[in-house]
């Protein structure tokens, strides 16, 4: 009964006078009783605007004092009547949402920025922007450019010098001044290997003054690339060190291992018989004749004072 006893003397002896129910009416008395006031200032907010924020009501005033952005053209703090346009944290009124440079309007309409400046496409394209290096107009903003060491091309003038088809995303090569699609350049520029007769793009490998592919490059004896290892010659055609030994290196008359003579290894050769330098020994002392004088004994050679007795 405390909302009742909360009404006026007065109100009660004219409810009663009435005839209602004086429960439900003294409740809603009440309820119209409360306050409901700005957050901040503590006005009331009956019959006058306000703005709710995080739940909690604020009249104009306190609203714009408190949380309105400031215009960046005009430096005014933007109303709850006007309508806020952003960029990048950044505020305007829509009437000061313009360009730079022409002061038009850029509201719904496409721009770009320069120095945190606002400017339309027309100025910024006048002003900034790149000109294609084949037709030499602007490049638009928004529009695909192609750029190449410090050039600029529109997308459909990026080019082939050769097939004149747009190079797009696919890979090219620069040639005195143009630019070729790789097919174009292979056919136009590239060496052909001498085995396959197939262009060489990158890494191939010269021999006798022609251009081979290293995977075309082979030995002639066990067919194994020899791109990247030692190899020899015999009648012109490429062999590995172990081919060329197998079939055509002399045999060591001591070890019987071939004698390539590759890469200044010596040997020495008497009466058609050779040694590895490290082989030709006295055959009974196992002495190195190297530089010293010896004597033959049938296939064997020998110091001279082991042979002061054959």
């Amino acid at each position: 009964m405390g909302e009742q006893r909360s009404l006026p003397r007065t109100l009660w002896v004219l409810l009663h006078a009435l005839g209602r129910d004086v429960i439900a009416l003294s409740s809603f008395c009440f309820s119209m009783a409360e306050r409901y006031d700005c957050h901040y200032c503590k006005e009331s907010l009956f019959g006058n605007r306000y703005v709710l924020r995080e739940e909690h009501p604020y009249c104009v005033r306190c609203y714009e004092n408190l949380y309105s952005n400031t215009c960046e053209n005009c430096k005014k703090p933007i109303g709850c009547s006007s309508r806020d346009l952003s960029y990048k944290d950044r505020h305007w009124h829509e009437g000061c949402f313009q360009c730079f440079h022409c002061e038009c309007l850029l509201v719904d309409k496409p721009f770009s920025t320069r120095d945190e400046q606002l400017l339309c496409t027309e100025c910024f394209s006048n002003q900034y922007s790149s000109k294609c290096q084949e037709c030499k107009t602007t490049i638009m903003p928004g529009s695909r450019k192609m750029e190449h060491q410090g050039s600029s091309w529109h997308e459909t003038c990026f080019t082939c010098r050769r097939c004149q088809q747009p190079i797009g995303s696919k890979s090219f090569i620069p040639k005195d001044g143009g630019i070729f699609c790789v097919p174009c350049y292979q056919k136009q520029f590239a060496m052909q290997c001498v085995h396959c007769k197939k262009p060489i793009a990158t890494g191939g490998v010269t021999y006798h003054d022609q251009p081979w592919h290293k995977d075309c490059f082979l030995c002639t004896g066990c067919k194994e690339p020899l791109s990247g290892q030692r190899f020899t010659s015999c009648d012109d055609f490429p062999y590995c060190l172990s081919c060329f030994c197998g079939l055509y290196a002399k045999k060591c008359a001591s070890c019987t291992s071939p004698i390539s003579g590759l890469g200044g290894s010596k040997y020495v050769s008497f009466e058609e018989r050779q040694w590895h330098h490290g082989c030709f020994n006295c055959k009974k002392r196992s002495v190195s004749l190297l530089g010293r004088g010896f004597l033959t004994e049938r296939d064997d050679i020998l110091c001279p004072e082991c042979g002061k007795d054959v």
